[in-house]
């Protein structure tokens, strides 16, 4: 694993790993945890259970058997939810990947995109492996491609960390691909404004400008400052608060016995 990749080879994998694979040409990642002898727990929407979107018909985390189910491990892309896999079924054909935990500022900053690394620390292996079985268990909460997906899922089994105002129907943490195109839309309303481009940014933009010209300046502005929206986000994660699992599970089923009453 280096700055600008995290690409392992799989004699690297610990227990507790959060590891992802590429999907459709580097369009999005699949996310989950690896929990030993060779499986991985892992939150999916199955294939035909899309949501209707553009974006959530792309981004269709299953792998696609078809009808039949794996011989190894039984998985199916027909089925959604917390899933048992092996990993060959979860990698799909794809690169292994280690997500970065405790990742200093400059890499995060480094690394081209979202959904790689978080300065967050994680628990230990043993709690991570835990979480995701128990979640196994007894669920999580609604597949959302963007706000609940398979990162959300992971990185809350890696540090038991729920956003404050959405406890009581989910556990879902904001997904860095999402995070990263979030960051880029407000980056675009809110260029020119100093929270974007003060000190040395404007100072090295001013630099940069004198030799290369507004047509290089630009788009290396807009990445930078939208890499540092990023982790100004992903810092502000650190104060939300450590839920354990079994309150999540019970959360989740409570919201959901609100909706159906109130449905």
């Amino acid at each position: 694993m280096g700055i600008l990749s995290n690409k392992i080879s799989r004699d690297m994998l610990n227990l507790g790993d959060h590891i992802y694979s590429w999907r459709k040409a580097f369009a999005y990642a699949h996310h989950g945890i690896h929990v030993g002898n060779g499986r991985v727990i892992h939150f999916t929407c199955g294939r035909g259970q899309e949501t209707g979107t553009f974006l959530g018909i792309i981004a269709s985390s299953s792998p696609n058997h078809g009808v039949n189910p794996c011989p190894t491990c039984g998985y199916s892309s027909q089925l959604s939810g917390v899933l048992s896999s092996c990993l060959e079924c979860f990698l799909a054909g794809g690169s292994l990947y280690r997500f970065e935990y405790s990742a200093s500022s400059i890499t995060f900053l480094a690394k081209p995109r979202g959904g790689a690394c978080t300065t967050l620390p994680s628990d230990l292996p043993d709690e991570v492996v835990r979480r995701a079985n128990y979640l196994l268990q007894n669920g999580f909460a609604d597949y959302h491609v963007i706000t609940n997906n398979c990162e959300s899922f992971a990185i809350y089994c890696k540090t038991s960390l729920v956003f404050q105002d959405q406890a009581a129907t989910s556990s879902q943490a904001l997904s860095g691909a999402w995070a990263f195109q979030t960051g880029a839309s407000m980056i675009f309303s809110t260029a020119g404004v100093a929270f974007v481009t003060t000190g040395a940014q404007i100072a090295g933009a001013a630099s940069v400008a004198a030799i290369a010209g507004p047509a290089i300046v630009l788009p290396c502005c807009f990445a930078a400052g939208t890499n540092i929206l990023r982790l100004m986000g992903d810092k502000g994660l650190k104060h939300q608060r450590k839920v354990p699992v079994e309150r999540v599970v019970s959360q989740i089923n409570a919201g959901r016995a609100r909706r159906q009453r109130g449905a």
